[in-house]
């Protein structure tokens, strides 16, 4: 396998907001403030039907496994469910919950031990959706102006962050994303996601709708 990778020059297009679109956005509100991750999303009220896996998930990278538990616990308590109990893995350490909204979240590390105490910091934001084919969304991206920062042949692509948010954009087999999650990889209706960009609007082969982002994300402290 061969992995790909271009300089850190910004992207001309860049993913710059996530909105989640939610049955109850005051509901929503409380939890995501309670989770500690309200400053990175926006909620937008909607009655879309949608069914089984919504075909992405929203990750937290942070420093260590006890700042893991810390956004884990805190998701739970809020009301999320466990998908995947916080643990080690091969690559690290981590925990997939499911937020009241069906927003599926997965906190994770690639350390394995603590070298110092939890705290409530996010190192990066990653949205990563699920595609039926990697190199073709992946193509189609690159050709509306956003640059490849990593790429697994077939399995994987990331994109380099533009300079007006913290958030990073990910793309990976939709099956293997659901089986990494812990869930059932079959889902009808609206992904109930909108993707904030610093291009026009559009909708890709899978589903995933752009539009222009309204202002700039927050920045990750």
């Amino acid at each position: 396998m061969v992995m790909a990778t271009t300089t850190s020059t910004a992207a001309n297009t860049s993913l710059a907001s996530v909105t989640l679109e939610v049955a109850d956005p005051e509901a929503a509100r409380r939890f995501y403030s309670a989770f500690g991750v309200d400053a990175y999303i926006r909620l937008r009220a909607s009655d879309a039907h949608s069914t089984g896996f919504r075909g992405f998930t929203l990750a937290l990278t942070v420093a260590g496994p006890a700042t893991v538990d810390s956004f884990f616990g805190a998701a739970v308590d809020a009301g999320a469910t466990v998908l995947k109990p916080a643990a080690k893995s091969l690559w690290g350490y981590s925990g997939v919950v499911r937020a009241p909204d069906g927003t599926i979240w997965k906190i994770a590390t690639s350390a394995k031990k603590d070298i110092s105490p939890a705290t409530r910091e996010i190192d990066e934001v990653v949205l990563l959706i699920g595609v039926e084919d990697v190199k073709a969304t992946k193509q189609l991206y690159v050709g509306r102006g956003l640059t490849v920062a990593k790429s697994f042949g077939g399995k994987y692509a990331e994109f380099a962050p533009g300079q007006v948010g913290p958030l990073k954009l990910a793309l990976y087999k939709r099956r293997a994303l659901a089986k990494d999650l812990g869930v059932p990889a079959h889902g009808t209706g609206s992904h109930r996601i909108v993707l904030g960009g610093t291009a026009d609007a559009y909708t890709d082969p899978d589903g995933f709708v752009w539009e222009a982002a309204a202002a700039p994300a927050p920045t990750l402290s």
